[in-house]
């Protein structure tokens, strides 16, 4: 059959299994939004208030379906307004396919009117990129973003089209979505079940590949198997049941004590599509130090990750659930009862716990652990970057699969509310709560107005200290309380605010009044946003300072005048 670009575009779309998109309309796209208002029973657009929170809504789509993220912007300011939201995705790797329009090729490269050369600015944050110039390669090429988004470590794609390439005619054709195949190298298998068999003392350290390789169950399968603790990167949150007694936190820069001395005290230890990024190994240097004493067992999907942060002694290249469950077929029952009374005395040595003085104080482990009780520990949560980030990923226990979706590698403030209305359109079904600090919610407030028009029941809980918290403890650790800047004291009426954008607002000043406020923010089943006043000194720990060992965090720091 005989249709344009715009239309080529979106009858691909849909033969790769598209039913939801997310954007914002401009002069180079007009053609591919007047082909949407035909298939509009098809494909469901959200019309988000800036084009950035347009990605992140296709990044937390993705991170919490397992599908393919899409997003639209315009040429120019649109789509360079994208590129903080597509590199989050890169460093998150994280399959979204950014389809962006141009101005005519007759214009390229002459300065155009929003003219930029998009596909030159985001080389170094895509999988690949795309500039489609022969309308007849425009299907073929879209087939393509989507194999390599989502082949091998994952991660986004982009296709600009200029604006007559949306509108040129030629033949379309559906052809069967490509699938991807796995390979397993034996040899590699083989030496990681002689590791494994003959350790004493193993542990897991999880990441984000064991999520987006869906492969909870068989991690579950294999701590079983070889009895062992797991921890999880703030990207494997959810690769398993956070109340599993196996579980033992975070590892890093804010994980647990016990996590620190499993890592110092293991002969073995397992990574599983984790990267051992800097915000982990803290310093590498000591961390080898740390781990000289085990051998080290690598599966990674991507190459260039094995040997490129930390030296290992055996590596698994591949899918994670297929070498986990290749490993759970040869490795045979182990049992260490000692190793694991050793880990749950360092657990019950080590808790996490925020404490005051003040029995009606507003603390955030209550906040999250009361939410996690309320919705057991089912709800998705997305969040900003800074202190409620860790504050989420410490004390909410995570039950179910794809539940988290947070910027890691990038640490992108402002990603959450984006990634929550992602979240609740692909999951129409789940509580949604991005959880906020009020630095971030100030960058994307204005996607209230999105809750408010679809009418999305998302519950965005900003933990309100009036600074930006992450960085001042920082400067009170580091920089002697000088406090450069990151005082904000908005005298913003939160609750008016919610009003005006025309959702509900509940404000928090003291614990009483959590669960209440909590719960009714549930029942309500429409968007609301909870302004919880917490005090300012309220701290992350543990925390490795920079440059620091990892077995050595800070547990407690001392506020003075």
């Amino acid at each position: 059959m005989i249709l344009n670009g715009s239309q080529i575009i979106l009858e691909t779309l849909l033969e790769q299994g598209v039913d939801t998109v997310f954007g914002y309309p401009g002069g180079a796209v007009l053609n591919i939004y007047d082909a949407l208002y035909d298939y509009s029973d098809r494909i469901t657009h959200i019309l988000t208030s800036h084009e950035q929170n347009a990605a992140h809504a296709a990044d937390g789509y993705s991170r919490t379906t397992g599908k393919t993220g899409v997003v639209i912007a315009t040429s120019g300011p649109g789509a360079t307004n994208l590129v903080t939201g597509i590199a989050t995705a890169y460093m998150d790797s994280i399959p979204m396919v950014a389809i962006t329009g141009n101005v005519t090729t007759d214009l390229l490269g002459l300065d155009s009117f929003q003219e930029v050369d998009i596909t030159g600015i985001t080389m170094p944050i895509t999988k690949h990129n795309f500039i489609v110039k022969d309308v007849t390669k425009l299907a073929d090429t879209i087939r393509e973003a989507f194999f390599i988004a989502n082949d091998g470590r994952k991660g986004p794609v982009l296709i600009d089209v200029p604006k007559d390439i949306t509108a040129a005619k030629c033949e379309f054709e559906n052809k069967p979505v490509r699938g991807h195949s796995f390979t397993l190298d034996k040899d590699e298998v083989a030496e990681a079940v002689k590791v494994i068999s003959a350790a004493e003392k193993p542990f897991i350290y999880a990441g984000g590949g064991v999520v987006s390789a869906d492969a909870a169950s068989q991690l579950k399968r294999l701590a079983e198997l070889i009895d062992a603790p797991v921890s999880l990167s703030l990207m494997g949150q959810c690769a398993l049941d956070n109340n599993d007694p196996r579980y033992i936190g975070m590892l890093g820069m804010h994980g647990t004590k016990t996590a620190a001395e499993a890592l110092t005290n293991c002969d073995v230890m397992i990574v599983v599509g984790n990267r051992f990024s800097d915000r982990v190994t803290c310093n590498t240097k000591s961390f080898t130090e740390n781990t000289k004493q085990c051998k080290i067992v690598h599966i990674e999907v991507d190459p260039a990750e094995i040997g490129k942060n930390i030296d290992v002694d055996v590596h698994v290249k591949g899918d994670a659930a297929l070498i986990l469950g290749e490993l759970n077929k040869e490795l045979s029952q182990q049992s260490h009862p000692e190793w694991m009374a050793q880990i749950q005395q360092w657990k019950t040595e080590y808790p996490l716990r925020q404490v005051s003085d003040d029995e009606e104080a507003v603390l955030p482990q209550y906040v999250l652990e009361t939410l996690c009780d309320i919705t057991d520990g089912k709800a998705i949560i997305s969040t900003e970057v800074g202190q409620h980030q860790m504050w989420a990923a410490q004390y909410y226990s995570f039950k179910a699969e794809r539940s988290f979706a947070t910027s890691g590698g990038l640490g992108t403030m402002g990603y959450g509310l984006g990634a929550a209305i992602g979240s609740k359109v692909g999951n129409p079904d789940r509580t949604v709560v991005n959880v906020a600090g009020d630095g971030s919610f100030y960058m994307n407030m204005s996607e209230l107005s999105t809750l408010a028009k679809y009418q999305l029941p998302v519950i965005e809980l900003v933990f309100n200290n009036s600074v930006l918290g992450m960085v001042r403890q920082w400067q009170r650790l580091f920089y002697n309380c000088h406090f450069s800047q990151t005082t904000l004291e908005k005298p913003t009426d939160f609750d008016m605010l919610a009003k005006a954008f025309g959702i509900e607002g509940i404000t928090i000043t003291k614990k009483s009044e959590v669960r209440p406020a909590l719960e009714k923010a549930i029942s309500l089943n429409k968007p609301v946003l909870i302004n919880c006043i917490i005090d300012k000194d309220i701290n992350v720990l543990p925390m490795v300072p920079a440059g620091a060992s990892v077995a050595e965090p800070i547990l407690e720091i001392t506020i003075g005048d």
